[in-house]
């Protein structure tokens, strides 16, 4: 079951700002209470970033698009522990209307019927506390 699910947040610091956090690829250890490390081998567009989560679980992501000009990151999740047989993560940052930065964090996956409500559950909170971790981490540079 193909499944898409979208966090948006307005920041409290410049659009430049927040998409110079976004394109450094790492960070996540930082942002996310469920991620105790994250490296980053390599650079830019094929970069490979590695995370461990606080449950034990190994995450890998392959860097696959950056788009300076459009402000827009995408990464396709090549080692998980959720329940999924593809992911697809597209991070977007947009100017608003006052020139503070909008986030936004799109998962593209798809599972099972059944395990799909469950995964995107999990997705809509780890990732909405990751970008409240990151927000109050900008603010407080």
């Amino acid at each position: 079951m193909k499944t898409k699910t979208a966090i948006t947040r307005k920041m409290t610091v410049s659009a430049a700002r927040t998409w110079k956090a976004i394109e450094g690829i790492g960070g996540l250890d930082v942002w996310f209470p469920s991620i105790t490390s994250c490296t980053i081998e390599g650079s830019g567009i094929g970069a490979i970033r590695r995370m461990d989560s606080v449950r034990g679980g190994k995450i890998v992501d392959r860097i696959i698009d950056i788009q300076q000009a459009e402000m827009r990151l995408v990464y396709q999740r090549i080692e998980s522990p959720f329940a999924v047989t593809s992911y697809r993560g597209t991070v977007e940052v947009f100017e608003s209307f006052d020139g503070l930065g909008v986030l936004a964090w799109t998962i593209d996956f798809e599972s099972t019927p059944e395990n799909a409500p469950i995964v995107n559950g999990q997705l809509e909170a780890g990732i909405g506390a990751g970008v409240e971790g990151m927000k109050a981490d900008l603010a407080a540079r």
